[in-house]
């Protein structure tokens, strides 16, 4: 697990733990980290010591296994702040041992892995622009516990110090080397290691710039007066720095997520005391933190979750490994556009078709200038963009889709218009073709009753823009097979993007809770509840914008289309669905469409900033008595929450991880929740379900909790618990 050699008077602890991809910090590592550590220190003929791994990356971080171990264990804060104080007494060991700690970091060194380079006197990497460096504990709701928010920004200055630690930015060696993370850069580990025990030779009494040795008592301890680059809390600079810093922080979050705010707390108060006392402030923070829910949701939803899905969970176990060489795309709008660019990046080739060449042409102008933008920030070489270009065929042939080996069909939201392009296309595809439809509403049984295959018919639901959203919806239709399944889960992590599998219905999971979102804010303001505070509301509670913005963007006219053909589907009409009075008012009377003619619930200058169209309070005067910011928040959370608790019980989504993680990365929904299913888990069903109660009296049955979440509420049950037995047991009989 950890490899001991002495060479040439210098002692090398080398990670290498068995049976893992990456090194990791947990229980077992650091016990004999630290039993490393203290014999390299106790021994007299070692005058050095040096850090590395024997893997391609140097250590990945602390085992998130290992942190839900200790939420699990429900410690009270004594015990929590004992345990993270361990891991700083280990690194404070060897940083203040009077013998100079170099480190070679060969590859990855993030979180707990940084830290433990943070605390050496020099720093030493690699140089493969793949490998990162950083602390990126925020993004999952925590922050770094072993010394990150004292050592960092010590050693590179508060301003830029602060993205790393509160953004969690990772950055490639030269970027580290330029910012000063890290010290040296060198081709290789063997270079490394040379390197290092160079520096020791020449450096025999190092001393981290915050230290100093107090011949008195014969130890290294932190100074008192340490000058942090750049300035100090107390200085202009510092105080430049740190007061506007934390009102953007609370402007941006809104004091949703607790670990953002612990950094600005731990950087505040740690840098203007030694840093023995701001490691101990760190470690008081970090427990609070493991003792709220927001960082046990994120762990477990942002890591857990997604890291299962991305490795393609839901792919059937009994279907072999497909090569999806060329995609064939119908449509080249926005949508097409975006998935043939996606498609073709990944290395597939491409064959755009729309109704005319030049249409189709026009779609692949998105790659182009998206390929053109990375090349002149200098992501791509321009070899890269001629490649990616040359996969990308257009055509206004239906015969050029031969050879296909999936077809993804992106035309309007339109029955007639899909039954014709999937008839169209379909007589020149193989047995083994698989056919999608990248619907966000219409049911996908029903779609596939134009083909002839439906077995490999399947819905595959992008979101725009495509090249920057990660989340695609896999829907199945009720003969969809499993070999079209695994096709297509192939072929969305081939292009690096997050699958969940959802079963038919209208609207699906993602499209069916996120319209929820826009309806009631809109039902809102129809209501005279003030438009500015729906959409303050909707925004401090986490999403990330409001939800008439959010209307507009994805244009009214649209959601009256998605209205008028579940009208023709199902015969309820336009006036009885949420929100459908106001939207046929807006798209058939006052033709506001929203953003795309600059006309919607919001108004839209040439040059100046949108603002909310005035005429809302002429159409839907105020209300005499407005809710407060929480009623307006909790209905419009709550709103979304019921609506997945109904895709759960219908069998729409069928895990509560995909229900968690589709909702954050496909609509938004708040991540420090942990997503819409863990966020009622975080409130208590029992609590839930009164709030519900008292919501559906004041606004209708929109908001009825369903029997069966009474049942679990009266339990003491949680969704997590509960389909967590759920899949041991089918996991078990399977």
């Amino acid at each position: 697990m950890i490899l001991y050699n002495v060479n040439e008077g210098v002692a090398i602890i080398s990670w290498n733990m068995e049976g893992y991809p990456m090194n990791v910090l947990n229980e077992k590592s650091i016990e004999a980290f630290n039993g490393a550590i203290d014999k390299a220190i106790a021994d007299t003929e070692v005058k050095g010591i040096i850090i590395t791994s024997e893997k391609d990356s140097f250590v990945a971080g602390a085992d998130l296994n290992m942190i839900t171990r200790l939420f699990e264990q429900k410690v009270d804060a004594k015990q929590g702040l004992e345990n993270a104080r361990a891991l700083n007494q280990v690194f404070r060991k060897y940083e203040t041992c009077g013998k100079p700690v170099a480190t070679v970091i060969t590859g990855h060194a993030l979180g707990g892995g940084f830290e433990i380079c943070l605390a050496s006197h020099y720093r030493i990497m690699v140089n493969n622009p793949k490998a990162k460096v950083g602390l990126p504990e925020s993004k999952i709701g925590l922050l770094p516990g072993a010394g990150g928010t004292q050592r960092l920004p010590r050693l590179v200055g508060i301003e830029a110090a602060a993205p790393l630690l509160l953004e969690g930015r990772e950055l490639a060696p030269d970027k580290a080397l330029q910012t000063g993370l890290i010290n040296e850069l060198v081709s290789d580990k063997a270079n490394g290691i040379e390197a290092a025990k160079k520096w020791i030779a020449a450096n025999p009494n190092a001393l981290q710039p915050w230290d100093e040795k107090d011949f008195k008592r014969n130890k290294v301890v932190g100074r008192v007066n340490y000058k942090v680059p750049g300035g100090n809390i107390q200085s202009p600079k510092g105080a430049q720095v740190m007061l506007p810093g934390t009102a953007l922080l609370m402007g941006k979050t809104y004091g949703n997520y607790p670990a953002q705010l612990a950094i600005m707390n731990c950087v505040y108060e740690g840098l203007q005391v030694p840093i023995e006392q701001g490691l101990e402030i760190e470690s008081r923070y970090f427990t609070s933190l493991l003792m709220s829910p927001v960082a046990k949701n994120m762990v477990r939803s942002l890591f857990f979750a997604l890291g299962d899905a991305n490795k393609g969970v839901a792919r059937p176990k009994g279907v072999a490994p497909t090569n999806i060489q060329k995609v064939g795309v119908l449509g080249a709008g926005m949508m097409g556009a975006g998935i043939a660019y996606v498609t073709a990046l990944a290395g597939m080739q491409v064959v755009l078709k729309d109704v005319t060449l030049e249409s189709a042409e026009k779609g692949k102008d998105y790659s182009r200038d998206l390929l053109k933008a990375s090349l002149s920030k200098g992501k791509i070489t321009k070899e890269k963009e001629e490649q990616v270009l040359a996969l990308i065929k257009t055509t206004d042939k239906a015969d050029d889709m031969q050879g296909c080996d999936l077809i993804i069909e992106a035309v309007f939201e339109q029955r007639e218009l899909k039954n014709k392009v999937t008839q169209e296309v379909e007589k020149f595809l193989t047995s083994t073709a698989v056919f999608g439809s990248n619907t966000s509403t219409l049911p996908i049984t029903g779609l596939s009753e134009a083909s002839t295959r439906p077995e490999n018919f399947i819905g595959i639901h992008f979101f725009s823009p495509v090249d920057k959203m990660p989340l695609v919806e896999i829907i199945m239709g009720k003969q969809t097979s499993d070999y079209a399944l695994a096709l297509t889960i192939d072929y969305v992590l081939k292009i690096k993007k997050t699958p969940i599998v959802v079963n038919d219905s209208r609207g699906f999971y993602t499209s069916r809770c996120f319209s929820t979102y826009t309806t009631e804010g809109i039902e809102m303001m129809a209501e005279g509840v003030n438009a500015t505070l729906v959409e303050n509301a909707g925004k401090m509670a986490g999403m990330p914008v409001g939800p008439l913005d959010v209307a507009d963007a994805v244009a009214i006219d649209l959601a009256y289309k998605v209205m008028k053909q579940t009208e023709l589907d199902t015969g309820e009409k336009i006036e009885d669905m949420p929100s459908g009075k106001v939207v046929k008012k807006f798209v058939e009377e006052l033709e506001r469409f929203g953003k795309k003619n600059k006309k919607g619930y919001y108004e839209y200058p040439e040059n100046g900033k949108k603002y909310i169209w005035p005429g809302l309070q002429e159409l839907y005067p105020l209300a005499q008595t407005q809710p407060t910011l929480e009623e307006a928040k909790k209905r419009l959370l709550h709103r979304q929450a019921i609506e997945a608790v109904r895709c759960l019980e219908e069998g729409v989504v069928a895990d509560v991880a995909d229900a968690d993680i589709g909702s954050i990365l496909a609509w938004g929904f708040p991540p420090y929740t942990g997503g819409v299913l863990s966020y009622i888990d975080m409130i208590g069903l029992a609590a839930f379900v009164k709030e519900l109660d008292e919501l559906a009296a004041k606004h209708g049955e929109r908001f009825k909790p369903t029997e069966r979440l009474r049942e679990m509420a009266k339990n003491g049950e949680t969704f997590h618990q509960v389909y967590a037995k759920k899949k041991e047991k089918m996991e078990t009989v399977g």
